[in-house]
C-alpha cells in the first residue's frame, strides 16, 4: 500500500470512529431530563474520575491548539506565495498543512472520548450543561463537519488546484473557509468551558436558562477568546518550528538544511510575535476575572495558586531567554548582523533582570526564626521587587527588548538607502526611548502609596505605549529596509545544533506553559462544577497540591509529544515522489 494512501485510510477512519462514538452516546443524553439521571458521579478505574478527565481534556485542548493555529499561518504564507510568486512559500505552506491531517484526527478522537467519560463519569454536570447548551450542540456539530471537509479538502486539493492562479485563489478560499469554521468552533467551546466559571443567561433562583446569548455571551467569553487565539498561535508556531527542527537535524543535504532552517525560522518567528502580546492578553483575563468577581482574583493571585505564578514566571522566562538566544544566534548566518553584536549584552542583561525580578516572590515561606532575623513577614527586597508593579514594569521591559532583538534580526544584512532613514532611524530610537521611560515612569508611580484601583490604571498606561512602539517600529521599519542594499544573503542551513535543540526546549515549555495555565483557571472555581450554581460533591472535590498538579501537566506533556513525534513521523509520507 503507498504511504500516502495509507495516510487518507488512516485519517478517515480514525474521524469516523470518534464521530460514531460522540452522536452514539451524546444524542440520547441531549434528550434525557437532569432530574432522571441516576448517579451524580461514577469511579474511574485505577486513578480518579477527575484525573482521568483532566488528562483527556488537556490532551484534547494543546491538539485543538495546534490545529487552530497551524491554519492560520499557512493560509498567510500562502497568500504570500501565491502574491509573490514565489514557490518556496508555497512548498513551506503545503508541509506545514502534511501534519493536519493527523492531527485533526486524533484531536476528534481525544474529543469523543472526553464527551463519553464526561457523561459516563460526571453524569449530572454533563446533563446540565447540555440542558443549558442544547441549542449549541448543533451549530457545533456542523462547524465541526464543516472544519473536517474544508480541512481534508485543503490539503488533499492542494496539487491539483496550483497550476493556475485563479484555481490557486480557489484554494486559498477553502483556506479562509477551514480558518473560519476553526475559530467559531473555538469560541463556541470556550463559551461552555468559561459558563462554569462565569454563568450568565440562567435564573438567579432555579438557575434554569432564560437566555441561550446570555450563557454563552458571559463575562469572561471575550476575554478567553482573545487570549487563546493569541496563545494558540504562539503554541502553533512552535509546535511547527520544533517539527522544523527535528527535520533540519535529519537532512542529508545543504539544500535541504537551508530549506527547514528558514522554515523554523518562520515558525519561530510566528511563535515570537504571539508571544509579545500574550503577557497582555493574560492580563485583560485577570482584570475581568477581577471584576466579576474579586474572591476568584484574590484566589488567583492571593491564594493557594500564588506560587503557581511563580512557575509560570520561570517557563515565561524560559520562553523569552530562549526565543533571544535563538535570534542571536542565527545572527552568526547573516552578514553585516556583526554591526549589532554590541548591543546583545545589554539586552542580555536587560533580559536577566526583567525575568529575575518577574520571577521574585512577594512573600516567602518562612521559620519564626527566618522571620524575626527579616525583621518582618515580607523580606525587605522581596516586598519591593515582588509586588506587581515591579513585575509589570519588568515584563514590559523584556517584551520591548524582545522586539528590539527581532529588530536587529531583520535588518542585520540591510543598509537602508531610502533619502529618510536618518529622520527613521531616530523616530524609531525616540520609540523605543520613550516607551522604555513610559514603562519605568508608571511602574515607580504605581507603588503603595497609591491606590490599588489607580495602580491598576498605570498599568494599562505601561500597556499601552509597548504596543504603540511595536506598531510604529514596525510601520517605519518596512517602508524603509523595503528597497535596501543587500550586505550579502543570509547562509540558511548554517545553525549550530544546539540552536535546534532550544526550539525543542521552546515547543516543551509552551506546552507546559498551556498546562499549568489551563489547571490554574480551571481550579480556581474551588469546589464548583459551576461557579456559586453547582457544587462539585465528588470524593475528588479538592484543590491538589502544586506538586501533585505539575506531575500531572508533566505526565500529560510527556503523552503529548509522544503523539506530536508520531504525527512528525507519519507526516513524512505525505509528499509525492516529485517532491
Amino acid at each position: 500500500m503507498r504511504p500516502d494512501c495509507f495516510q487518507r485510510k488512516l485519517s478517515f477512519l480514525i474521524i469516523i470512529i470518534p464521530l460514531f462514538l460522540l452522536f452514539y452516546v451524546a444524542c440520547p443524553a441531549l434528550a434525557q431530563d437532569i432530574k432522571d439521571v441516576v448517579k451524580d458521579y461514577r469511579h474511574f478505574p485505577l486513578i480518579s474520575s477527575r484525573i482521568a478527565i483532566w488528562v483527556i481534556a488537556e490532551l484534547h485542548l494543546m491538539f485543538a491548539a495546534f490545529v487552530l493555529a497551524v491554519p492560520m499561518f499557512v493560509l498567510i504564507t500562502e497568500i504570500i506565495g501565491v502574491c509573490t510568486g514565489d514557490e518556496k512559500f508555497d512548498r513551506l505552506s503545503k508541509e506545514f498543512t502534511k501534519l493536519l491531517p493527523v492531527a485533526f484526527s486524533i484531536t476528534a478522537i481525544f474529543g469523543a472520548i472526553l464527551i463519553v467519560m464526561l457523561i459516563g463519569l460526571y453524569p449530572k454536570f454533563t446533563g446540565y450543561l447540555m440542558e443549558i447548551f442544547s441549542g449549541t450542540m448543533y451549530v457545533y456539530v456542523f462547524l465541526f463537519f464543516g472544519e473536517s471537509f474544508t480541512l481534508y479538502a485543503y490539503y488533499y486539493t492542494w496539487d491539483r488546484m496550483k497550476d493556475s492562479r485563479v484555481t490557486k485563489w480557489g484554494h486559498v478560499t477553502i483556506g479562509v473557509f477551514l480558518n473560519l469554521f476553526g475559530t467559531a468552533l473555538m469560541f463556541l467551546a470556550n463559551a461552555w468551558v468559561c459558563f462554569m466559571m462565569s454563568p450568565g443567561g440562567i435564573d438567579e433562583n432555579t438557575y434554569a436558562l432564560t437566555s441561550l446569548w446570555g450563557a454563552v455571551h458571559n463575562p469572561l467569553w471575550w476575554p478567553i477568546n482573545v487570549h487563546r487565539i493569541i496563545a494558540n498561535v504562539a503554541f502553533g508556531g512552535a509546535i511547527a518550528a520544533a517539527y522544523s527542527a527535528f527535520k533540519f537535524l535529519g537532512s542529508k543535504g545543504p539544500d535541504e538544511k537551508a530549506h527547514y532552517d528558514w522554515m523554523a525560522y518562520i515558525g519561530n518567528f510566528i511563535a515570537t510575535f504571539a508571544l509579545i502580546p500574550l503577557p497582555f492578553a493574560g492580563y485583560y483575563l485577570a482584570f475581568e476575572i477581577r471584576k466579576y468577581d474579586f474572591a476568584l482574583i484574590t484566589i488567583l493571585m492571593g491564594g493557594s495558586f500564588a506560587w503557581l505564578f511563580i512557575i509560570q514566571a520561570v517557563l515565561i522566562g524560559v520562553l523569552f531567554i530562549s526565543t533571544n538566544y535563538y535570534l542571536w544566534t542565527g545572527m552568526n548566518k547573516i552578514p553585516g548582523a556583526e554591526r549589532y553584536k554590541k548591543f546583545i549584552i545589554f539586552m542580555l542583561t536587560m533580559v536577566f533582570i526583567g525575568i529575575a525580578v518577574w520571577m521574585t516572590p512577594h512573600t516567602m515561606v518562612a521559620s519564626i526564626e527566618e522571620a524575626r532575623k527579616m525583621g518582618a513577614a515580607h523580606h525587605p527586597l522581596l516586598d519591593f521587587f515582588g509586588q506587581m508593579p515591579a513585575k509589570n514594569t519588568a515584563v514590559n521591559l523584556v517584551i520591548l527588548t524582545t522586539f528590539l532583538s527581532f529588530v536587529l534580526y531583520r535588518r542585520a544584512n540591510k543598509v537602508a538607502t531610502a533619502t529618510w532613514r536618518h529622520v527613521g532611524g531616530a523616530l524609531q530610537i525616540f520609540m523605543f526611548a520613550g516607551a522604555a521611560i513610559t514603562v519605568l515612569y508608571f511602574g515607580i508611580s504605581s507603588f503603595p502609596p497609591t491606590p490599588k484601583d489607580i495602580a491598576i490604571r498605570y498599568s494599562i498606561y505601561q500597556v499601552l505605549p509597548v504596543i504603540g512602539c511595536i506598531i510604529g517600529v514596525m510601520g517605519i521599519d518596512i517602508p524603509l529596509f523595503k528597497k535596501s542594499k543587500p550586505l550579502g544573503g543570509i547562509r540558511w542551513g548554517e545553525m549550530p545544533v544546539r540552536s535546534q535543540y532550544i526550539l525543542f526546549l521552546i515547543a516543551i515549555t509552551f506546552t507546559l506553559l498551556m498546562g499549568l495555565m489551563g489547571f490554574v483557571r480551571s481550579g480556581i472555581r474551588g469546589p464548583w462544577h459551576v461557579y456559586g450554581v453547582m457544587k462539585d460533591a465528588s470524593e475528588a472535590a479538592f484543590t491538589p497540591t502544586l506538586g501533585f498538579a505539575t506531575t500531572v501537566i508533566s505526565i500529560v506533556t510527556v503523552i503529548f509529544f509522544g503523539f506530536i513525534a508520531f504525527v512528525f513521523w507519519l507526516s513524512q509520507f505525505g509528499g509525492t515522489r516529485k517532491e
